[in-house]
């Protein structure tokens, strides 16, 4: 998915099986299907950083999410958001995006449309395939080109695999290119995923939520996570690069994650099993 986050700004919200760019988690990563829902989150500034100062921040997350290992995955997201910078200077950002990836993570096909304040929406078409050792990407906008990407790319569900493969090893760092279609369809992004040590489910999260309390996640080992986000083509000065964003979220053992802050509403719908 597209990733819409405020680079200047830390946003609170609540996030279970997705985020722009993570999707969803490979089944043989906790070996249990995934948990088709749909959740609504409220976002709100945490604080703001960087040379542009921002004084509020609110939005609205409507995610969707279905799909079964023999059909593939599919999410639907919508994200409303305005930022008021001062002196009555509001941008409001309006992004949709609908991805579909395989269960085998070979295949990622993605659209995203963006719409800044009362502009014309800017689309990224494509599709993304693996083979061998190397990935190849066919956009059909905003320009219609072909590339090819490393085979160590990872797509957003195996991100989160690996992620959650790390955790059951016992690992405490992990650094992943992933790419997702973000920005104009040819961004590769490179990530450090920290994590900490695994919490029993008898312990009570950090910030409970509808998805806490729901009867499918109680009692499920999980681990809090930071994942920084870095952009690849921007050398580090000083020998340290600043990440773009990072997310710090508890991963749950069967694939879902939870990022501290507020979610307005959660449904779990009914999974269809592989025939």
């Amino acid at each position: 998915m597209g990733r819409s986050y405020f680079p200047a700004a830390a946003l609170s919200v609540s996030v279970i099986a997705f985020v722009p760019g993570f999707g969803i988690a490979a089944q043989a990563a906790a070996g249990a299907p995934f948990l088709p829902h749909q959740a609504l989150y409220e976002l709100s500034l945490v604080k703001s950083r960087g040379s542009t100062s921002i004084e509020a921040a609110r939005g609205r997350i409507l995610y969707n999410f279905s799909g079964s290992a023999c059909e593939g995955y599919t999410s639907d997201f919508r994200q409303v958001s305005e930022l008021d910078s001062g002196e009555g200077k509001t941008t409001l950002s309006d992004l949709r995006s609908t991805s579909w990836e395989d269960g085998a993570g070979k295949s990622y096909r993605f659209k995203i449309d963006t719409r800044m304040n009362n502009g014309d929406p800017s689309a990224v078409d494509g599709i993304a395939e693996r083979t061998g050792d190397r990935i190849s990407v066919k956009l059909k906008q905003p320009v219609a080109k072909t590339f090819t990407l490393d085979g160590s790319t990872v797509f957003p569900t195996e991100q989160i695999q690996r992620i959650i493969a790390a955790a059951r090893e016992g690992k405490s760092v992990l650094e992943l290119s992933v790419y997702d279609g973000s920005d104009n369809g040819e961004k590769v992004y490179n990530t450090l995923s920290v994590i900490g040590k695994a919490i029993s489910g008898d312990r009570e999260p950090a910030s409970p939520d509808p998805s806490t309390s729901n009867e499918k996640m109680k009692a499920l080992t999980r681990w809090p996570v930071t994942v920084s986000y870095y952009d690849r083509d921007i050398k580090a000065k000083d020998g340290e690069q600043t990440p773009v964003y990072a997310m710090s979220f508890e991963l749950y053992e069967d694939n879902d994650f939870v990022i501290s802050g507020k979610m307005g509403k959660f449904d779990v719908k009914d999974a269809k099993p592989c025939k």
